[in-house]
C-alpha cells in the first residue's frame, strides 16, 4: 500500500506534509518527500488526511464490554464487591469471547492497534484478538485469597498453559503477560510465584497498584509497607511491570519504579468516573519514567474513545497542579503511542519509521474542527474526534476503513453480548 501526498507525524512527532508512505508486508517500508518508483501495490490519496502511530492501549479488560453501564455512580470497592465480581462469577468462555470482540470492533474505530488486556478465560480473549486481527498483551489476572500452593489452582495452571500455547502467536502479534490483579486480591506465596514465573520467563507484570487511597492505605496497614514496596519485596520488579493507575503513590515508589524500568498506565477516565483520584503525570514525565494511557474497561469508562483520553490525559494534570504549562500534545501523543508500544514491550512499533510495523491510523483532518492549524499537535490532542479516523491498520493489514470492518460482523457481535448479558443477569 502506498499512501500518497499525505500529511503525517514523523518519528520525532513532528508534522510533515506532501508525504509518501510505502507499507511492505508488515512493516513501514519507504517515507520521503518524493513519490517511489516501487510498486506498492493499492494506492490511497493522502490529502486531507494525517498517517500517524495508531494507538496502544496499555490497560483494560476488554470482556468487560459486557458490562458498559452497569454499575454507575459507586466507588471502587462497592463497584467491584456489588456489582462487578457477582456479574464475573457468571461469566462463561463464549460470552468473554463476544464480549472481547465487541472491544476490538470499538478500539479499532477509535485507532487502536495494540491492548494490554488483563482478565481470565484467555483462551476465548486469544480468539477474539485473532479474528479482528489486531494486537494485544493479554495476562490470566491472579486473585487468590489463600496460601494453597499456587500451582496446583486452576488460574496458575491457566497462566502455563496459556503461556506455552499463545505466547508469540500470529507472527508476535499475541503477547502473553503475566498478571496480579492487586495487592488486596492476592496473598504473598501468590504474588511471588507469579513474579518468579514471570521472571523465568521473561514476562512483562501487569498489576492494579495505588489505584484508589483504599487500597493503598490498607496494604501498609497489613504489610507495613505501599503496594509498590510490597510487590517489591516480593521479587516483582525483578521483570518488566507495567503498572496500572499509580494514583496513590509516594517518592520511595515513584524511585522504585523509575530504578526498576518500570512503565505507568495512567487510566484519567476511570480514575475521575469512580473518583479514586488523579495520577501525578508530570512527575512521573520529569522522573523519566515511561508513561503510556490506558482506557480501564468500558464498565468504568463507558467508552474506549482514545481522543477523548488523551484530551483527559493531558487536561486534568494542568487543573489539579494549577499550572497549564504541563503535559504537552507532545508528551500526550508519545504516551497514546511510543509510551504505549514499549509499556506492552513492542520496540519495533509506536513510531512512524521505516523497518517499523505499520500500526498506523489514517485521519481525516478536513473537518472544520480542525481549522485554523495553529499547531497540528495540539489540534489532534484537544480538537479531534474519534470519528475522524477513517483507518486504522496493524502490521500493514488494513483492519478497519470508512465504517467498514475487515473480519468482524458488528451486528453479529452486538446481538451475541446482548445475549450473553441477558443469560448472565438471567442467573444473578
Amino acid at each position: 500500500m502506498l499512501f500518497k501526498d499525505v500529511t503525517i507525524l514523523n518519528e520525532d512527532l513532528e508534522v510533515e506534509e506532501h508525504r509518501y508512505v510505502g507499507i511492505k508486508g508488515s512493516k513501514i517500508d519507504y517515507i520521503g518527500q518524493a513519490e517511489p518508483e516501487q510498486d506498492y501495490g493499492r494506492a490511497v490519496d493522502g490529502r486531507g488526511r494525517l498517517l500517524m502511530p495508531g494507538f496502544f492501549n496499555a490497560h483494560g479488560h476488554s470482556p468487560m464490554s459486557l458490562l458498559r453501564g452497569y454499575g454507575e455512580n459507586m466507588l471502587l470497592q462497592d463497584w467491584l464487591n456489588k456489582k462487578i465480581f457477582p456479574f464475573e462469577d457468571k461469566l462463561n468462555g463464549r460470552a468473554v469471547y463476544w464480549g472481547t470482540l465487541l472491544n476490538m470492533a470499538e478500539g479499532l474505530k477509535f485507532g487502536i492497534v495494540s491492548h494490554s488486556d488483563m482478565y481470565f478465560f484467555v483462551d476465548d480473549m486469544v480468539e477474539a484478538v485473532v479474528t479482528a486481527g489486531c494486537k494485544a498483551n493479554i495476562s490470566r489476572a491472579i486473585a487468590q485469597f489463600d496460601d494453597t500452593d499456587p500451582w496446583q489452582t486452576t488460574r496458575f495452571k491457566e497462566v502455563r498453559r496459556t503461556f506455552n500455547s499463545y505466547n508469540g502467536i500470529e507472527n508476535g502479534r499475541i503477547k502473553i503477560d503475566a498478571g496480579i490483579h492487586g495487592e488486596y486480591t492476592a496473598t504473598p506465596v501468590a504474588v511471588r510465584a507469579i513474579s518468579e514465573f514471570a521472571v523465568e520467563n521473561d514476562l512483562i507484570m501487569h498489576i492494579h497498584i495505588s489505584e484508589s487511597k483504599r487500597e493503598h492505605e490498607e496494604c501498609k496497614l497489613r504489610h507495613g509497607k505501599t503496594p509498590v514496596q510490597f510487590f517489591k519485596e516480593m521479587g516483582t520488579f525483578d521483570t518488566k511491570v507495567l503498572a496500572a493507575h499509580c494514583v496513590w503513590l509516594e517518592d520511595e515508589d515513584i524511585q522504585i519504579l523509575k530504578d526498576n524500568g518500570a512503565s505507568i498506565a495512567v487510566n484519567t477516565a476511570s480514575n475521575m468516573k469512580l473518583a479514586s483520584g488523579s495520577a501525578d503525570v508530570p512527575r512521573f514525565l520529569k522522573e523519566g519514567i515511561n508513561v503510556a494511557i490506558g482506557t480501564d474497561s468500558v464498565a468504568s469508562n463507558n467508552s474506549l474513545n482514545f481522543f477523548e483520553e488523551m484530551k483527559l490525559f493531558a487536561l486534568l494534570p494542568k487543573l489539579t497542579s494549577g499550572d497549564p504549562t504541563v503535559v504537552t500534545p507532545k508528551e500526550t501523543i508519545y504516551a497514546a503511542t511510543r509510551g504505549g508500544a514499549i509499556a506492552q514491550g513492542r520496540l519495533n512499533s509506536g513510531l512512524l519509521k521505516e523497518g517499523y510495523y505499520a500500526d498506523l491510523i489514517l485521519l481525516d483532518i478536513s473537518g472544520p474542527n480542525m481549522y485554523p492549524v495553529h499547531d497540528m499537535l495540539t489540534n489532534l490532542v484537544y480538537s479531534m474526534s474519534g470519528s475522524d479516523v477513517k483507518m486504522t491498520m496493524a502490521d500493514g493489514v488494513v483492519l478497519y476503513e470508512n465504517g467498514e470492518y475487515r473480519d468482524i460482523d458488528v451486528e453479529k457481535t452486538a446481538y451475541e453480548v446482548k445475549t450473553s448479558v441477558e443469560y448472565i443477569l438471567g442467573q444473578l
